[in-house]
Formats: C-alpha cells, structure tokens, sequence
C-alpha cells in the first residue's frame, strides 16, 4: 500500500505525519446510475439568457471546464392560437431557445418546468400565485390559485404546444414538469396543487401528454419545494399514475438530502423512476461579497449528500449569479465577480459534472457516519473502467483516507481543490498503485474536496461483465448482491450490454 503525499506548494510532505486515519470500503454494490448535474436558464429576477449563448458555451458539454448536461429552462404561462406570432418579452418561451440549442448540440438535456399553467385554467384567472399579501394569509385581496378542475384536460395539450413551438424551433424537449412548487402560495407565477389534486391530474390526464409526435419525452413530477414525500409517493403507489411518471422531483429549501428526497427516493427507485433535486442555491443570502471557500465546500457537501440520498439529476438554480457557476459584473461583489468569469463553485461543480456523470454509484462504508453537514464525507461511483471516488474533508484538521477497494487498480488521479484561487482548484496530479492492488491510502487536507478516480485492472479484478451482444439494450438481472438472477422479480439490477445499470422493481 502506497501513501499518497500530493505535490503541491501549499501542502507539505510532512502533513501526513499527525493526520487522523480513517478507512472507507468500497462495496460491489450498484446504486443509482447518474444521469447529470446542470442549472436553471436564468440571469437575475428569472429572466432568460435570450440570444447571451455565452453562458451554456462555458459551462456545458463534455469538453467544457464545467461539463454541466442538464438545463432547466421555464414553461412560461402563454398560450395563443398561432404560438409561432412570436413574443415582445424574453420571458416567452423563446427567451431560452438560444441556449436550449447549444445545450443538445453538446449532447445535454432540456426540460421545462411551468411555474404557473395560462391563467384563464386558473382560479384567480391569472398567472400570479394569488397571494397578495405574504404578511397576513387571511387577507381578503388573497387568493389561492390553482388549476381550475375543469380545466384539467387542458394541461397536457397545453404542454404539448410548448413541445410543438420547441420542436418547430429547433430543439427537442427531452421531459416536462408539472409544476414548480405546488405546495408554495406566492405573490409571482404560481399553481397551487395539493397531493391528491396533483394525482387526480396525472390519473386521469397525463396520458394526453402527445408522447408519440415528441418521442422520448418523460413526465417529471410537480417539484415540492422541500421535496416533501407526500407528492411523489402518492402518485408511486397508484399503478395507473405510475406508470406516466418518468422522473420523480423537488427542491430543496428547508430540508437537507438526507431527509425528505431520500425518503422519497427510496420508493421512487423501488419501480425504476429517476430522482432529479431540480433546484436550490447556496449562499445565495450573502451581501457585498462572493462565498467563502467554507461556503464552496457546503455546497460539495450538498452535491455529495444528494447521490447519497438517491439522486439521479443535480440541477442547481441559477447559471450566472454571485452565489453561482459565472460571475455577473456587478462590482459591490468584489473585483472577482468579472461578467461570465467562471466563479470557484462552478469548478466546485465540476469535480461532480464532469466525473460523476454517466457513472453508477456503488455502495460505500465508512469508520465515520455521514449526516447533514459531517465535517468528512465520502461517495463512490463506478464508470467504465474508472472507480471514484468522492471525499470531502470540511475540517480544520489534515487526515488521511484508507480506501479499501472491490476491484484491483492499476493507476489514479487525485484531483483536488483546497480553496477559491485558481491555483487551488481542480489541480490534478497522477499517482501509482503498489501491492496490495485493492487498497489505497490518501492524503486529505483540510478544507478540501477530492476526487480519486481509480483506473480497474480488468485482468485481475473479478468483474461480471456482460456478454457482448449482437443487442446493445439486452437486459440481465442481478440481485443486490450482484448474483445472476434467472427469473428475476422483486427489486434487483437492471443491466443492459451497452454498460446502463440501474435498480428496478419487477413484480411477482
């Protein structure tokens, strides 16, 4: 077993020496596959990028520095006879058409979310959420908007014709949500739903959604705004509802990962559906300056928490904000807050984006318990033949990271950030592997995040691969344990010759 000192300036060869040992195994276990991390389509007050593509240019696609994959981009509430007239405001739906466009040229995928449905569906007749006064609820100018019952059968149609106007423009829309916070009363677009008026909906509407003309488009569920459980598990344990739900999703404001999503996740991932936290922000309160690194590493912290708790799609809120991936220009934020420079959490980002993606996480075990905010966390993810694995160490204190692996290893990268200068982010130095070939120990400073990536020995390790095959979609199945399972039912591994594992549910 070969120790690890990284050569680097601001770290010395000796801090290893009093350094605190802590071991974390690595399981032959599949989790959830990654399917990738992005952000909202949005500059200030919501408004989208228009024709600034220099946003999506910088931050997505596998040959960026960010490697972002997913954008999130409003369903605005407008609705006219010919949607192709065209629209005097950036709010309208082709205020993200630009950037949705080069988002698929690299590869990545768009969806929509409605913050309210047209407000002639509504009952208060208008996009607002109703809510007048946010000091006093009971105030009579008050009104709680929601969907009006009888024009449930209009949603998906009206869906449909913002897939039509995005296909006719150039873009295919890869899913659709049904609401931005359903269970939050506001003063600014809004549609209140309640669980069960969100199931009654998808029950009995969703399969209006046009899904033949717009082909690969999924349904994501209405996006609580604490990923309240409530949502989601109601439409899981109807079969009908069930069954037009691709993603299921939410925010998470108020309650951290490794509460309500992974409660939620847990039966999501029971019948194979996706968990996407499809917004939040770090930090976003703090004034006259840009995060600290302590603030960059609770949201790495957050990113880590999140595939922890089940998730498939990380989508943050907005691109270019101070408290985001691109600095805005706005000068009362410091001389670092440069306009489309790209700021230390977008690098903080990228340890996650442009490694995690694509990858299936495995389990891990740890001598240390990860909870909300632990000062010492790790993850690990498996993608070709690629182990990484994820450690973030929040401490004041040096440690070091035994990593006891299921698979030899031959090679490795340690790539590290350990501060908001450049010099201290993302650098990356190759290290060797000596005997034994499963066992690695790791140097950690303090206040760091570090990802290890591994590169598998095939030879040696004993890894059940698939058998090629003439169909790259040929499915075999595998309990939790990894055994071959000849007539699989329950929950077990899904996994396909082309390398796509994921958990599902098959009934008996």
């Amino acid at each position: 077993m070969k120790r690890f000192l990284i050569p680097i300036v601001a770290l010395t060869a000796t801090m290893s020496l009093n350094a605190m040992t802590h071991i974390v195994m690595v399981k032959d276990v599949r989790c959830q596959t990654i399917t990738g991390f992005g952000a909202a389509c949005c500059d200030g007050a919501m408004c989208p990028f228009g024709n600034d593509t220099i946003p999506v240019k910088l931050l997505y696609g596998p040959n960026s520095k960010i490697g972002l994959n997913i954008m999130r981009m409003e369903i605005s509430p407008n609705f006219k006879g010919d949607i192709n007239d065209g629209w005097d405001t950036p709010y309208d739906w082709k205020g993200s058409l630009p950037s949705a466009k080069i988002v698929k040229q690299r590869g990545g995928i768009v969806f929509g979310t409605p913050w309210s449905p047209p407000g002639e569906y509504k009952t208060n007749g208008k996009a607002q959420g109703g809510k007048v006064n946010d000091k006093n609820d009971n105030d009579p100018q008050n009104q709680r908007g929601a969907l009006r019952t009888d024009c449930y059968a209009k949603f998906f149609p009206w869906l449909n014709t913002f897939l039509k106007y995005m296909k006719d423009n150039g873009v295919n829309v890869d899913a659709v949500s049904i609401q931005n916070e359903p269970d939050w009363w506001v003063n600014y677009s809004g549609c209140l739903y309640t669980p069960e008026q969100q199931l009654k909906l998808v029950k009995e509407h969703a399969d209006k959604l046009d899904r033949e003309t717009y082909k690969g488009v999924r349904l994501i569920s209405a996006e609580p705004l604490g990923f309240d459980p409530k949502y989601s598990n109601m439409l899981m344990n109807d079969p009908v509802a069930r069954e037009q739900i691709d993603i299921v999703a939410g925010h998470l404001y108020g309650h951290p990962p490794l509460g309500n999503m992974k409660s939620a996740a847990v039966l999501a991932a029971k019948y194979g559906k996706e968990v996407w936290m499809t917004e939040h922000s770090v930090s976003d309160q703090i004034k006259n300056r840009l995060p600290n690194w302590s603030e960059q590493l609770e949201f790495a912290r957050e990113l880590n928490e999140c595939m922890l708790a089940g998730c498939t799609g990380y989508i943050y809120w907005y691109m270019r904000a101070h408290w985001a991936f691109l600095g805005t220009g706005e000068s009362e934020y410091g001389a670092d807050n440069k306009k489309n420079k790209a700021l230390p959490r977008a690098f903080v980002m990228s340890h996650f984006s442009k490694h995690v993606t694509g990858s299936t996480r495995l389990e891990t075990k740890a001598t240390f318990t990860t909870s909300t905010n632990s000062e010492l966390e790790t993850s690990a993810y498996i993608k070709g033949d690629s182990l990484i694995v994820m450690a973030i160490n929040s401490s004041k204190t040096n440690h070091e990271l035994r990593i006891k692996m299921p698979y030899n290893v031959k090679s490795g990268t340690h790539l590290i950030s350990t501060g908001n200068e450049t010099a201290k982010l993302c650098q990356s130095q190759p290290f060797t592997i000596e005997e034994p070939l499963n066992d690695y120990t790791a140097s950690m400073p303090a206040n760091s995040l570090n990802t290890y990536i591994f590169i598998i020995d095939q030879e040696s390790s004993a890894i059940n691969e698939l058998q090629q095959t003439a169909d790259p979609l040929a499915k075999t199945y595998f309990d939790l344990q990894g055994r071959l399972l000849t007539n699989p039912h329950g929950l077990c591994i899904e996994k396909r010759a082309d390398g796509f594992t994921r958990k599902v549910y098959i009934e008996d």
